[in-house]
């Protein structure tokens, strides 16, 4: 068995690819549409095949715009090595994200980082 995708709402359809694409090198497929409910959505495709599906759909309103919510955590981007989570935190952090703790080994031995990355969602960089 496998995690076949997981979803996001997000306000800005097109941003949000953008990030994911930009600093996640995520393959985009296709806009979908409803015409009839509005909904609208994107596949993006990670190099390992994981996929994450951004979607948009009037009338979804944000709920609690803490980090620390019941709900989605985060999701976590393993990109290889130490020096390119400090690269990738440095480049993401001076376009202006936030960054919500830097470059670290963590108490269950992870070295990351985490950003608040599009819209206010929690990002973990890791090797």
């Amino acid at each position: 068995m496998k995690i076949e995708h997981t979803a996001l709402y997000v306000s800005d359809l097109e941003g949000a690819k953008d990030f994911f694409t930009r600093y996640f090198q995520a393959e985009s497929g296709e806009l979908y549409r409803n015409p009839n409910t509005g909904f609208s959505s994107y596949f993006l495709t990670f190099d390992d095949g994981a996929r994450l599906e951004i979607m948009n759909k009037p009338n979804i309103f944000e709920d609690d715009n803490r980090v620390s919510r019941m709900g989605y955590a985060h999701i976590a981007f393993s990109i290889g090595s130490k020096e390119k989570v400090d690269e990738l935190t440095k480049r993401i952090t001076d376009d202006g994200f936030r960054l919500q703790s830097p470059p670290r080994v963590t108490g269950d031995g992870y070295y990351e980082s985490c950003i608040i990355g599009f819209e206010g969602n929690l990002i973990e960089i890791t090797v």
